[in-house]
């Protein structure tokens, strides 16, 4: 069984929030409780953060993530899950769709994308590998994580900024790098999207950064419920709560 640390609360369907990059299943704390009404939400945290040990693949890639996820849900035997995935969460869950799609009932991209890195973005990428072999984790982390947020909510959840800092500083270095890398090389995920014949939603941050509100609007036309949050960056769990959790609670309970 892979070693993937989780939390679980509730009963019925099972429902699994994926946490994003430089993230740790805690970062669902708040939806967690609330989800559970709907059904049994797992949050586990992905080989390599939290306390989930980096799992070693030869080559390290998001397909090689979604093994042992898919790995670890038959373990469990958890079955026809509903699929959450923040950022890189999303990109998980839709690998997890290239090689199980027949085993999920439905699945949600949450601030994420079925496009692959295009050339700036693989830069970025390239770019954050070289930080991490200078000067570590924490660094990176104290940089990486306030860029998530838009420009109004930085003095607004300096909090929770610091709280996921704090708990980032911990994902050692091995793990940036090898899921920097596995991000920049995914393939594109558009027709595992297009073609799974579950229910499919999609959440956009008006101002998010990491994934551009053009892209996310080319979303549209391949899922069942799309949010286009405004005045929001790439993390609508703490800046637009209501909005999102909401949105989420009625996606859960159709897709049931």
């Amino acid at each position: 069984m892979p070693d993937i640390a989780f939390s679980s609360l509730g009963t019925g369907q099972p429902v699994i929030l994926i946490h994003g990059f430089c993230e740790t299943k805690e970062l669902w704390e708040d939806f967690q409780p609330a989800l559970s009404y709907s059904g049994q939400v797992f949050c586990p945290d992905l080989p390599g953060f939290g306390e989930s040990k980096l799992t070693k693949g030869d080559p390290f890639t998001i397909d090689f993530v979604a093994e042992q996820m898919v790995k670890w849900l038959a373990d469990l035997n958890i079955k026809d899950p509903i699929l959450i995935g923040h950022s890189l969460g999303g990109y998980v869950a839709l690998a997890i769709l290239a090689m199980a799609s027949e085993n999920i009932k439905a699945v949600g991209l949450f601030h994420s994308t079925a496009f692959p890195d295009n050339k700036q973005k693989k830069l970025v990428r390239e770019k954050a590998v070289k930080f991490v072999e200078n000067y570590g984790s924490g660094p990176f982390v104290e940089n990486f994580i306030p860029q998530l947020f838009s420009g109004p909510h930085l003095e607004r959840h300096k909090g929770t900024i610091a709280k996921l800092i704090l708990r980032g500083k911990d994902i050692p270095s091995e793990t940036i790098i090898a899921y920097s890398k596995a991000m920049r090389d995914r393939p594109d995920r558009v027709d595992v999207l297009k073609k799974f014949t579950g229910k499919k939603c999609f959440i956009a941050g008006e101002f998010d950064t990491a994934v551009s509100i053009t892209a996310s609007r080319q979303h549209q036309d391949w899922v069942d419920d799309y949010l286009e949050i405004k005045q929001c960056g790439h993390m609508g769990m703490f800046e637009k709560p209501n909005e999102t959790l909401v949105f989420l609670q009625q996606f859960i309970t159709k897709a049931k």
